[in-house]
């Protein structure tokens, strides 16, 4: 008879992968706050007299960057959570079989790790949704 607790950790962590994975796209507090400190921080390097492709990159190109970075490191982090509880079974107990629900649950953190890990190196790389041009 199997114990009443066994798999418990990687349902969890499933969980927990798939969480993440939905953060990396919607967006966090985190990212939130890494980019308003960024814009803040460019306001304050840029002069007045600086010109307005300067402005604009420093005070709202860097903030998208810091959120694409803040949105790529919980896609990836949902990612490897993600692979890891997938890959768990080839390292545990031989014969122990994994739920069909904590497999499912990895398999959608580590699609939508996938999915927040490209949008966030398109939204970096200024393929998506990319600054205005000033001139």
């Amino acid at each position: 008879m199997e114990r009443p607790s066994a798999g418990v950790g990687q349902g969890a962590a499933a969980v927990v992968s798939a969480g993440l994975g939905i953060v990396a796209l919607t967006g966090s507090w985190v990212g939130t706050i890494a980019s308003a400190r960024t814009s803040l921080v460019g306001q304050l390097e840029t002069s007045s007299s600086a010109s307005v492709a300067k402005q604009v990159e420093a005070v709202y190109g860097n903030a998208w960057h810091a959120t694409a970075l803040v949105g790529g490191a919980f896609a990836l982090v949902a990612l490897l959570i993600g692979a890891f509880v997938l890959a768990r079974p080839a390292f545990g107990a031989p014969g122990r079989v994994q739920a069909p629900w904590i497999k499912s649950v990895a398999w959608a953190g580590v699609a939508l790790g996938i999915i927040g890990l490209l949008l966030a190196v398109a939204k970096y790389l200024d393929l998506f949704m990319g600054l205005p041009s000033t001139s």
